[in-house]
């Protein structure tokens, strides 16, 4: 009697008796979540590590490509701000290059709280989440930053040197590409939410206006210049993200 009424309770949650989790205890989960820190520490460690292996290669190809190109004239002010300024960037890189491994570790703490059905959704969310946020720092580094220097470089009046501090400069392109990748991850977050209960397509149908007034003035803000052919350049990819997610909730909803 007691198997069939488990078998009752399985098909009455649609799964099948072998998808049945074994519970996990409080302590389980402390353990759990100190093996997916520790695995996590690892992974931003080697990551630090092929940073500074190449970080003349990061420092000189990638970060200053975009200031040789708008003729920006960089200085540093600080006694050690070069060395300060390798170590920032080697963990950052490392941060940068140990993502994907640090998204597949939070979803390895949650797996064991989800069905089968569900673990298969969450493996594809830790390809896709690195997918979009790489896309996000691709197109922060390849047109957001030059529009923005390029800009910067011609501005003002030519009696005006600009010479800027290379920490400043540092902490521009970081924060324009971090920014950058954590707005493209909309689809995704998108993604969730829906699973979550959280948000439906005809909610986010039913607010568009309003989504659009806000990305506005997110491009608004983000634009270098105030004429409005750069702030609908801006504006595009972030409309688009929003129709995605659109799409993205539609069919969570349905799956």
């Amino acid at each position: 009697m007691a198997d069939k009424e488990t078998d009752k309770v399985n098909n009455s949650t649609g799964e099948t008796p072998s998808e049945e989790q074994h519970e996990m205890g409080f302590f389980d989960h402390l353990e759990e979540l100190r093996k997916r820190i520790i695995w996590a520490v690892v992974g931003i460690v080697l990551g630090c590590v092929v940073s500074a292996v190449f970080i003349n290669q990061i420092i000189e190809y990638v970060l200053l490509r975009p200031a040789v190109i708008s003729h920006l004239n960089l200085q540093n002010l600080k006694p050690f701000g070069q060395p300060f300024l390798y170590f920032k960037v080697i963990f950052i890189g490392g941060f940068v290059i140990a993502f994907p491994f640090l998204i597949y570790q939070i979803w390895k703490f949650i797996e064991p709280g989800l069905y089968l059905k569900e673990r298969k959704w969450a493996r594809s969310i830790t390809f896709f989440t690195t997918l979009c946020f790489l896309t996000g720092v691709a197109f922060a580094y390849f047109i957001m930053i030059p529009f923005m220097l390029n800009f910067a470089s011609t501005f003002g009046s030519d009696k005006i040197k600009n010479m800027i501090d290379i920490n400043e400069y540092f902490s521009f392109m970081i924060m324009m590409m971090l920014a950058s990748g954590l707005i493209f991850e909309m689809p995704m977050i998108s993604y969730v939410l829906t699973k979550a209960g959280l948000v439906t397509p005809k909610f986010l149908r039913k607010y568009r206006r309003h989504a659009i007034i806000i990305l506005l003035a997110v491009a608004a803000v983000i634009t270098p210049t105030p004429d409005p052919i750069n702030q609908l350049i801006f504006f595009s990819p972030l409309f688009v993200l929003y129709e995605l997610s659109i799409l993205v909730s539609k069919i969570a909803t349905r799956r």
